[in-house]
């Protein structure tokens, strides 16, 4: 069974999309994050909704052994792209990464398919980079 596959049928019965999950440990405690959109926004009504249908299904598989919460959450305006997807999505967005041999690099996303990404930087010049040549990369807002 493909557990995200699963935790997305759950997410989209609710009329949101399926974004990503996240394991992390803070303070000594596990969390589970499924982070969710949906077109219109992610209210903390579709987040409890969608936790207390996921929370038996995780009971019975549970996506990590011991103790954890589970939270349900937007993935924010200040997103992680990991998955082609998540470029493709995010297509007209400003964006950060670092690119191996070249440093910090930032600029618009302009297009993206399944295997590299279009950025134009703000020199308006456009660079394709292979997912493989960049390292973590993430959506960031230009608070004025």
């Amino acid at each position: 069974m493909n557990l995200e596959a699963e935790i997305a049928k759950i997410v989209e019965a609710n009329g949101a999309s399926f974004y990503d999950t996240e394991t992390v440990t803070e303070e000594g405690h596990t969390y589970y994050r499924i982070y969710i959109t949906c077109e219109g926004g992610v209210n903390l009504d579709l987040c409890a909704n969608i936790s207390r249908e996921l929370s038996p299904f995780l009971d019975v598989y549970p996506p990590m052994s011991g103790n954890y919460f589970l939270e349900v959450s937007s993935p924010g305006i200040e997103r992680k792209l990991s998955k082609p997807a998540h470029f493709q999505a995010s297509i007209g967005e400003k964006i950060k990464t670092k690119a191996f041999g070249e440093g910090k690099i930032r600029g618009t996303l302009i297009s993206a398919n399944d295997t590299s990404f279009v950025l134009e930087d703000s020199n308006a010049q456009q660079k394709e980079y292979q997912y493989s040549q960049v390292g973590m990369t993430r959506t960031y807002y230009e608070w004025e």
